[in-house]
């Protein structure tokens, strides 16, 4: 397993989490997608290497950018 980190902007609330959370995980290969608001942190659990080009999209497909 590959776990990566990643900054996101934008995020405030719970709801913000759940989003980022639900689009992230649906990328191949993801099993498990933890989001930090207060830091903007979102740790991402993968089998294999994710491309960051995927996971940007992932995260503006929420309605949030990454940093």
């Amino acid at each position: 397993m590959i776990e990566a980190t990643y900054t996101v902007t934008g995020m405030t609330c719970e709801h913000c989490a759940r989003s980022v959370s639900e689009e992230v995980g649906e990328l191949p290969g993801v099993s498990d997608v933890a989001v930090d608001v207060r830091t903007g942190n979102v740790q991402v659990t993968s089998a294999e290497q994710l491309s960051t080009d995927a996971v940007r999209s992932a995260v503006e497909e929420a309605g949030y950018a990454l940093a």
